[in-house]
């Protein structure tokens, strides 16, 4: 399988809000809210979070997670002299536990490491992917609340 980044467009968008509505899907089944009132609220929070990363990352990149010619992710990056920062990385619910996660976690890592440079990540404590992270040398850098931040050392060397 062969795992390939592309620039993200304005027609990824519908695939771009599932992939976010994915990572709410186990909160959206505790609302006791309609259906309507479900995707009004997701809508309304994705168009936040896309408003809220370009603004506080304007630099960044956003691209889509492909194999072969599907996209079946999204990655957010921001790269900064010292460090490289994962705003967000998801993967479709139907490809996760593939190695499509780890693999391009694998990737950036690397380019961290030529350039010298540490890698962070906010995740949710909750967050099944945060074992992957661990696996991968990253280490609880500060706690706000569920909000965890994981920093990869430069060059995976424990702090």
């Amino acid at each position: 399988m062969t795992i390939t980044l592309r620039s993200a467009v304005e027609s990824d968008r519908p695939l771009l809000f599932a992939l976010y509505a994915s990572t709410r899907e186990e909160e959206m089944q505790r609302v006791p809210w309609t259906e309507a009132q479900k995707q009004a609220f997701l809508e309304m929070q994705f168009n936040g979070q896309t408003e809220g990363y370009r603004s506080t990352h304007p630099q960044g990149s956003h691209e889509m997670i492909c194999t072969g010619e599907r996209a079946v992710g999204r990655l957010y990056t921001d790269r900064y002299p010292d460090k490289l920062h994962i705003p967000d990385i998801t993967i479709a619910p139907e490809f996760r536990n593939a190695g499509i996660g780890s693999e391009i976690l694998v990737r950036i890592l690397e380019e961290a490491d030529r350039n010298r440079q540490r890698v962070t990540i906010y995740v949710e404590d909750f967050n099944p992917s945060m074992r992957l992270f661990e696996r991968l040398g990253f280490r609880t850098a500060s706690v706000d609340g569920f909000l965890v931040l994981l920093e990869r050392p430069q060059g995976g060397v424990s702090a």
